[in-house]
């Protein structure tokens, strides 16, 4: 029976909680809610700090393989393929876009001109007018 009265002495303490009533003050709660927290910080750089290492072995092992095959960086690979588009190549025949002038080559808005007219001409007269408005 003696544990029951244990249990019991609990719930009510509880339930005078639920209903609305004060709680019991911690004198240490906040000594001990420091406590927690500084502990959470300590794992969580732990944490960073296993990750941090696992991260580098892998780029070891990656860097290993790049080695033994001969290939590059993804950051390397599109610093040379810049470096390369900015560098014209002596003797080359072709010319960066921007060097082309303006008017010059297929634009757009001739062709979708040419297209309207053609369409304007299979119309009905008095639908022409009203387009040509």
């Amino acid at each position: 029976d003696q544990p029951r009265v244990l249990l019991y002495a609990g719930a009510t303490k509880d339930m005078g909680k639920m209903l609305g009533g004060e709680e019991e003050k911690d004198p240490d709660a906040q000594k001990k809610e420091e406590e927690r927290q500084e502990a959470l910080r300590q794992q969580e750089e732990e944490r960073k700090a296993k990750h941090a290492r696992m991260e580098a072995e892998r780029e070891k092992v990656r860097q290993q393989i790049r080695d033994k095959y001969g290939l590059k960086k993804k950051e390397e690979k599109e610093a040379e393929e810049k470096a390369a588009l900015e560098q014209p190549c002596e003797g080359s025949l072709t010319r960066p876009k921007k060097a082309i002038p303006a008017g010059c080559g297929d634009e757009e808005e001739e062709e979708e001109e040419s297209i309207l007219d053609t369409v304007l001409k299979y119309l009905p007269g008095p639908l022409q007018d009203m387009f040509k408005k």
